[in-house]
Parts: C-alpha cells; sequence; structure tokens
C-alpha cells in the first residue's frame, strides 16, 4: 500500500502571507487540523496546524485589552507561526509515512511528486488503513502467535492454514519482547477454530490469543 493510496489529494493551502484570522477560519469551517503553505511559485514553504494557531493566541494571562489582542492577531501572519515541512514522496509505502510521523512526531506529511504538493497524509489516514488490515469488516478468525523469529516459520504456519482449507485475509507482525520472538497475527476464514488450534500448537507454536472478529 502506497501513500498516494491513502493520501487526501489536492489538499487546501494558504500563502505565507495569510493572516491569523484567515488561516483559523479555514481550519475550523473546513474540519481540517492542518495547511500546507505554498508561496506565489507554488512551492511548499510550510506547515501550518490547529496546534500552532492555538499556540499562537494569547493567553488569558495577558494584560493586552481585547482591542489590543484583536489588533495584533489580524496582523500576524502564517509565515511567523508555521513550521519547516517534512514531506514524503506519493509513492513511499504507507510504513514509511508512519516511521517519519513517529520519529518526528508530528501528525501529518505533505505528499510531493517531482517537487510539487499533490496531497497530504495525516495520522487518520494511518490509522484507518491499519483498521483496514486487522480491524474490523467481514467476520474472520483472528489468530496471533508467538513465533521463533528464525526463516522459513511463517511459511510453515500458513502451509497448515492452506492444507485445513483457510483463506489467509491478512498478515502482520508485530515485535516480541525479545529478539528471537515475534507475534504475528492471521485474520482468515474457511476453517473451524477447533480444528486449526490443535493443528497450529502441535506443531509446538504457541498461540497467544483466538477469536471471531467483524
Amino acid at each position: 500500500m502506497l501513500v498516494k493510496h491513502r493520501m487526501t489529494p489536492n489538499p487546501i493551502t494558504v500563502s505565507p502571507d495569510t493572516t491569523f484570522p484567515e488561516a483559523f477560519r479555514i481550519i475550523r469551517e473546513r474540519g481540517i487540523r492542518y495547511l500546507p503553505v505554498l508561496d506565489k511559485k507554488g512551492v511548499l514553504v510550510g506547515i501550518i496546524t490547529q496546534s500552532d494557531l492555538l499556540r499562537a493566541s494569547p493567553s488569558e494571562a495577558t494584560t493586552l485589552t481585547v482591542f489590543e489582542m484583536n489588533y495584533l492577531l489580524a496582523r500576524l501572519q502564517v509565515k511567523e507561526v508555521m513550521s519547516r515541512p517534512i514531506t514524503v514522496s506519493e509513492d513511499a509505502p504507507i510504513e514509511e509515512a508512519a516511521r517519519l510521523m513517529v520519529e518526528k512526531g508530528i501528525g501529518c506529511l505533505p505528499v510531493m511528486r517531482n517537487g510539487e504538493l499533490v496531497g497530504i497524509i495525516t495520522e487518520t489516514d494511518i490509522f484507518k488503513a491499519f483498521v483496514e488490515i486487522l480491524g474490523s469488516g467481514k467476520e474472520v478468525l483472528r489468530i496471533t502467535m508467538r513465533l521463533p523469529n528464525v526463516p522459513g516459520e511463517l511459511a510453515r504456519m500458513t502451509a497448515v492454514i492452506a492444507d485445513l482449507g483457510g483463506n489467509l485475509h491478512s498478515v502482520a507482525a508485530f515485535r516480541a519482547e525479545d529478539p528471537e520472538h515475534v507475534y504475528i497475527t492471521f485474520r482468515l476464514e474457511g476453517v473451524d477454530e477447533d480444528i486449526l488450534l490443535p493443528a497450529l500448537e502441535g506443531l509446538g507454536e504457541e498461540v497467544v490469543y483466538a477469536c471471531r472478529t467483524g
């Protein structure tokens, strides 16, 4: 799955000279949290977030009057509070976008194609993809196993599932407490739990969790 399959194309943008009230109005009325900032040539120069705007707002402890605050905010421009954008290519795997967000502590990435902004992907998009891989939908059997982290182990498990008539919907791997093991989650149908679990455990593997999900 690539970023371009999950991004929001043609995102709403603002210019560096956009005022604070205008940026806040756009975010509020459009129900969004992020605004890429493009200069007059259409080059991405920044990103403004709802949090940036809230931090720029005067605190209740200020000694300014309401009129003074409104005057200052009306003159404040996006370029004064925007952040340097961290971007991702539209052809990058979605897990690369997730990794960047985690490492940089950010909630969105402008998506680029040949130096041009073509979309935006957010943490919400990543969560939706994760839910699609492991979450709801058609009722299936969900099994999590703790396996030795060695070549061929996953193939052994999928072979057992296939031999029993199981149809895999998805497979996901997660780090275990030690590097010698890995947690593998299967979502499948076509085989009864009472038949599959003994077959897997008969190979000497540990079934951590099994349930029907919809």
